[in-house]
């Protein structure tokens, strides 16, 4: 098989926030693909907490400039970049003074998840998307991780889908159980619509709450990994209603060679994505 390109993009790495088992995968499984013959890239958001002296972190400027309109408002894309030498991977960063450069992941000190999550997922998924275009590097599969990456598989297959850097591009959405309280804002729907999307393609998160933000990025995914134990039954129900490929629950001792096998499957089929 030849040397596919896999693209990791995912709301937490590790060390780079507070161990968690979403973080803990997003570092360790790039690395193991990589060791297995595919060519990675992998992203993140460049949260504020994260300690860019002591990660080494630096502004990549001729991948920064850009700016992306959110909510009729310009927001300056800044692309940053950090190794992991002990695995010789580099983890890129998108960051904006407005959307990441608090102390903080998504909830303040007393729990209160941001206002502007939905902004900041917005901004985020459509960062990546740009910077790997100003990379010059197409991606033979993207793998979705958190759902701060639920707009980026609708924007691949709704807005991207001609362009020849995503034409052929798979998808796939991992789902954990970090679900966020309540919704996102009100809006979150009508500040997300771009290039390519209809009125109704983003109707399953009019209300978006942790499960039709999920279901969302499920629809327009072409398959999905259960990435914990137990995730949420609805969800979970609307995964299997939509007939997509679905991986199991996979333990941290042998998910590797399962993830692999996985994207071969993945790579060797068609999908007919809503």
């Amino acid at each position: 098989m030849k040397k596919a390109r896999i693209l990791f993009v995912s709301q937490e790495i590790t060390p780079y926030l507070e161990p968690t088992a979403m973080g803990t995968l997003a570092r360790q499984l790039p690395q193991g693909i990589q060791e297995r013959g595919r060519e990675i890239r992998t992203f993140m958001p460049c949260f504020g907490s994260i300690n860019e002296r002591r990660n080494q972190l630096h502004e990549v400027i001729r991948l920064s400039g850009m700016n992306l309109i959110i909510n009729d408002a310009d927001h300056p894309l800044i692309i940053k970049v950090a190794s992991i030498q002990s695995a010789r991977m580099q983890v890129y960063f998108i960051d904006n003074d407005d959307y990441f450069q608090r102390k903080a992941v998504v909830q303040d000190k007393k729990g209160v998840h941001f206002a502007d999550n939905d902004e900041r997922t917005i901004f985020f998924c459509r960062g990546v998307i740009e910077t790997i275009k100003k990379l010059g590097w197409s991606p033979d599969i993207v793998h979705c991780h958190g759902w701060m990456t639920s707009l980026l598989p609708v924007y691949l297959k709704k807005s991207y889908k001609d362009d020849p850097m995503f034409e052929n591009t798979k998808v796939v959405y991992s789902m954990y159980d970090e679900e966020f309280p309540g919704t996102l804002h009100k809006d979150f729907t009508k500040k997300a619509v771009y290039e390519g999307i209809g009125k109704t393609d983003l109707d399953i998160a009019k209300i978006p709450n942790f499960a039709s933000v999920s279901k969302l990025a499920v629809q327009y995914s072409d398959a999905v990994i259960k990435a914990s134990p137990k995730i949420a039954a609805d969800v979970e129900k609307y995964i299997k209603k939509t007939d997509k490929p679905m991986l199991e629950y996979q333990s941290p001792e042998n998910y590797l060679d399962a993830y692999n096998e996985f994207y071969e499957q993945v790579l060797e089929e068609e999908f007919a994505v809503a």
